[in-house]
């Protein structure tokens, strides 16, 4: 059961440890698979279960805390790392789960010190290392961050994350060669890993990527353009409520909607189309424009010849037919392609002004469509 547990086989280490004899691992290793399965309520029974077998407090209390935390319950888990406060600059795990939680609750420079303290007392705890690389990474310090991420890859079998984390820096540097080391690494022991297998053709591409400044010019005014929000515009009240309610702020939002879905709309009518199409006419645009845009781009990718592993990275955010709200917020972070949201996490994301769980869970479904997913934490 601890084997396959070791494995990443969570369902079936439940189902060989449910089996064994009662002890304390039984119960620990049993509650940490169950806790990987998101089932929290059972990990706490067995963790419960645990320290009733003889099994370490403290450990059972940091447990605890982290099952706590990954199932959202911050205050619950903030009781069992308080009920563990006499451990203070004695355990090094203490320190990294005060520190993760710090982080939850928006405390980074609190988060950053303890990772730090955890690491003096235990210069091996590389969850801690890895997270005080994060942090660093997040808050735009990328030198210390690669520093910190060296130090992992350096020390410890292969870290997927860090490795990862350490490629995108790299990338984002320019330097191709050493990200693309970071990815190898990786595809050595998971071939099929699908976000390693996106970055090394990603890496692939920018060495010989070409950068039209013409064309970036004009991309640039036409998002201006786009981004003009409509109140700018003289409209009626009645089409101003009308898209107000629609949720329709720009001139870019009326190009991805058609005269059919705004007629469709109570209240709004031909005398308000033909202002909206006025403005818009104004700017050389029409209603579903873009719409018309992204499956022009499809035909057109399809007559080359392009297979999915190909061009997936390099695909336009539009072809995941997200919703207005999660496409501005993209937008907003400069992210115009599959590959560029790939490299974002959901903390980035979150991060971004109007941008819920809702939007988050649009694009982790439509990621999931696709076999990719967000850059993970762990």
């Amino acid at each position: 059961g601890i084997g396959l547990f070791i494995l990443g086989r969570y369902a079936e280490a439940i189902q060989k440890l449910e089996k064994a004899p009662n002890r304390k691992e039984k119960f620990v290793y049993l509650a940490m698979a169950q806790r990987c399965l998101r089932d929290y309520e059972s990990a706490l029974k067995n963790l419960q279960q645990a320290s009733k077998a003889g099994a370490d407090a403290l450990n059972v209390g940091l447990e605890k805390a982290a099952t706590y935390r990954y199932a959202g319950d911050v205050e619950a888990a903030a009781r069992e790392l308080k009920a563990c406060a006499n451990f203070e600059n004695v355990s090094a795990e203490y320190h990294y789960q005060l520190g993760r939680l710090q982080e939850i609750q928006g405390e980074y420079d609190q988060a950053v010190s303890n990772y730090k303290t955890a690491l003096e007392l235990a210069p091996e705890h590389q969850r801690a290392l890895f997270h005080l690389a994060y942090r660093h990474d997040l808050s735009g310090y990328e030198d210390a961050a690669i520093g910190y991420y060296k130090q992992i890859v350096a020390n410890s079998p292969v870290y997927v994350s860090a490795l990862l984390n350490l490629a995108v820096l790299y990338e984002d540097q320019g330097n191709f060669d050493q990200a693309s080391l970071c990815v190898d690494k990786v595809l050595e022991c998971h071939p099929n890993h699908p976000r390693a297998r996106l970055f090394k053709k990603d890496i692939e591409s920018s060495k010989t990527m070409y950068y039209d400044e013409e064309k970036e010019k004009k991309r640039s005014r036409k998002n201006q353009i786009l981004e003009t929000p409509i109140s700018d515009f003289e409209l009626s009240v009645r089409s101003r409520n009308c898209l107000r309610k629609m949720n329709i702020r720009t001139l870019g939002d009326l190009l991805n909607i058609t005269e059919a879905e705004l007629l469709s709309y109570k209240n709004f009518g031909e005398t308000s189309l033909r202002e909206i199409k006025a403005v818009l006419e104004q700017k050389n645009l029409h209603l579903g424009m873009a719409l018309e845009d992204s499956e022009l781009q499809t035909g057109e990718s399809a007559d080359a010849g392009e297979t999915q592993d190909q061009g997936l990275s390099n695909k336009p955010v539009e072809d995941l037919q997200l919703s207005v709200r999660a496409r501005k917020c993209l937008q907003k972070l400069n992210l115009h392609t599959i590959g560029d949201v790939c490299r974002t996490t959901e903390a980035e994301l979150l991060g971004c002004k109007n941008f819920g769980v809702t939007s988050l869970n649009e694009i982790k479904k439509a990621l999931g469509g696709l076999g990719l997913s967000l850059r993970s934490l762990d």
